[in-house]
């Protein structure tokens, strides 16, 4: 079992808790249970897990709160759990950083296949190292550093990106001219397919627009085709 993948469970209903905990150390992996913040950042500093699963309503500091703060130290990857009425955290969410999200009450063979498929992807991620892709592009009046993660204008201004909204212009930035549809989009950000009334990415597209557009309001590096998808039609270099 200590080689099995880590996964914190993080909830603070104990039902929950030890369900999932049950159910994934029965499919073999190792599991560490917390039920708040604190308990998994005393984890991270002895054990730290390959993967969290992360409920966001916490008394205290919330997933979202723990999740910014994870993102800005860490890349372990996170999956949400969220009650069905959160909408707007699930969205807010994704942009954080956050790899997945599953809706309350949920299914554990779901949870368990969502699991698998970000292990995999960070896998995947992870032998695909720097030699295969540049590492600079240069865009419109724009440099991004995929090395240090930085976007900087030509005028040297630097402008912070999200977790979310760098994955999201690295996919545009590596398909210029490429129609993707927003099910493409979001398997390509975060491996999975949209749900039905799923705008987390149209959300996400809005947000890198008011950063790299000149009038976000008349785009025209990020372009909607109507029908449901996305183009990015400036010209790109890279090195």
């Amino acid at each position: 079992m200590q080689d099995s993948p880590h996964i914190a469970v993080v909830d603070d209903h104990r039902e929950i808790r030890d369900l999932v905990g049950e159910y994934l150390s029965g499919h073999g992996y190792r599991i560490s249970l917390c039920a708040q913040a604190a308990d998994l950042r005393r984890l991270m500093e002895r054990d730290a897990p390959n993967l969290i699963v992360l409920d966001i309503m916490m008394p205290g500091e919330t997933g979202l709160d723990l999740c910014r703060d994870l993102r800005a130290k860490t890349r372990v990857p996170v999956i949400f759990l969220t009650a069905v009425a959160d909408e707007t955290d699930r969205i807010i969410g994704l942009e954080l950083g956050a790899d997945d999200y599953l809706v309350k009450p949920f299914n554990p063979r779901e949870l368990l296949a969502r699991i698998r498929a970000v292990l995999r992807r960070m896998q995947d991620t992870n032998s695909e190292q720097a030699p295969v892709r540049p590492g600079i592009y240069r865009f419109d009046q724009w440099v991004l550093d995929t090395g240090r993660r930085e976007l900087e204008s030509s005028d040297g201004v630097s402008v912070a990106l999200s977790t979310a909204e760098f994955r999201l212009l690295r996919v545009f930035l590596d398909r210029p001219w490429q129609v993707l549809s927003r099910d493409q989009v979001l398997d390509l950000t975060v491996g999975r397919k949209a749900d039905p009334f799923d705008r987390s990415i149209d959300n996400q597209v809005s947000r890198l627009r008011r950063k790299i557009e000149p009038d976000p309001k008349n785009p025209v590096l990020i372009r909607t085709h109507w029908g449901g998808g996305y183009c990015f039609t400036g010209a790109v270099e890279s090195a």
